[in-house]
């Protein structure tokens, strides 16, 4: 195994270890977790469609379901597969019907979980949802993706369909406070504050921060888990649209060079934390406006392949012409 290979299967300790085991324990989805309760105290689970950004839930509450259904045999009836990896068609037409044709050991019926479910090709999503019609009977399905757009109409149509949003941040901050007393881990509120920011609803990244900011010496503050998960501090970004909007293009790029190079945070996620700081600006309307715009223009030329820093560089050039 390659160190990072390592390194990714270490972090995912945490994320199994403190893996809710029914659905009572998953946070920041009550009015999901209620519904799910639900068809499992009338034995009458459809197939599901879990809908929503990385780190809400959505694993988390396929594998409480399989747990509550099945007690502790739950493995032995619950197949998980990672469609991003496995997204052929052979796939869905070997191991998928294999699972489903198997007994069932006196269960009324399995459960297929397929993450990423979005990955999978139109041919594979179409022989999904034959397999569905096929072994309906005997198992259920339930899919995982970013994007419910990216799943065809008749698989949709045959899956009860739940949106996770990001989780809120009183949700992430008091699981990460759970997880440092468990582990008798010195977190400040500076560093719950910094956790969450940097997590943005995501409670995998939230856990993955701690863990990581745990193995160096010292309390885990702030400053530790910013430069452990290469985070722009919120003022930093403050400071430096701020120069720009008044005019000063220079110290708003020495500011901007700051962050990319000394601190290694990459363009695209100066984007995103611009983004999600446009309406902490102390901004009017019409400024707003404008800042939006150049994110977006600026985004969407880093996605097309365009240089990052050349790109960032030009959203804060324009408002500073703007402003002069």
């Amino acid at each position: 195994m390659s160190e990072a290979a390592a390194e990714d299967t270490g972090r995912e300790i945490w994320i199994e270890k403190y893996r809710p085991h029914s659905l009572d324990a998953v946070v920041g989805h009550d009015d999901i977790t209620a519904r799910l309760r639900r068809y499992i105290a009338e034995e009458d689970l459809p197939h599901l469609l879990f809908a929503g950004p990385a780190g809400t839930g959505k694993t988390t509450s396929s594998t409480a379901i399989a747990r509550e259904i099945y007690g502790e045999e739950w493995r032995e009836h619950f197949l998980e597969l990672n469609a991003s990896d496995e997204r052929g068609i052979d796939v869905v037409r070997d191991r998928i019907k294999s699972f489903a044709r198997a007994a069932v050991g006196g269960t009324d019926h399995r459960i297929i979980f397929l993450d990423e479910a979005d990955a999978l090709t139109d041919d594979a999503q179409s022989a999904l949802r034959r397999t569905m019609e096929q072994f309906s009977d005997n198992t259920r399905f339930i899919l995982s993706c970013n994007y419910s757009s990216q799943i065809i109409d008749p698989i949709q149509s045959r899956c009860a369909v739940f949106r996770f949003s990001p989780l809120g941040e009183d949700a992430v901050a008091e699981q990460v406070r759970v997880i440092a007393d468990a582990e008798d881990i010195d977190l400040t509120d500076e560093g719950v504050d910094a956790l969450v920011y940097a997590a943005d609803g995501d409670m995998r990244k939230a856990i993955n921060g701690l863990q990581a900011a745990a193995v160096m010496d010292g309390a885990v503050d702030e400053e530790a888990v910013y430069t452990i998960t290469s985070t722009a501090r919120p003022e930093e970004i403050r400071e430096m649209v701020t120069a720009a909007m008044g005019g000063d293009f220079t110290g708003a790029r020495a500011q901007l060079d700051t962050l990319l190079s000394d601190v290694g945070i990459a363009g695209g996620d100066v984007i995103d934390q611009l983004h999600r700081s446009v309406w902490e600006f102390d901004l009017d309307d019409r400024e707003a406006v404008r800042l939006m715009e150049r994110i977006g223009e600026a985004d969407y030329r880093i996605t097309a392949g365009a240089n990052e820093q050349v790109q960032l560089e030009a959203l804060l050039a324009s408002l500073a012409l703007d402003e002069g």
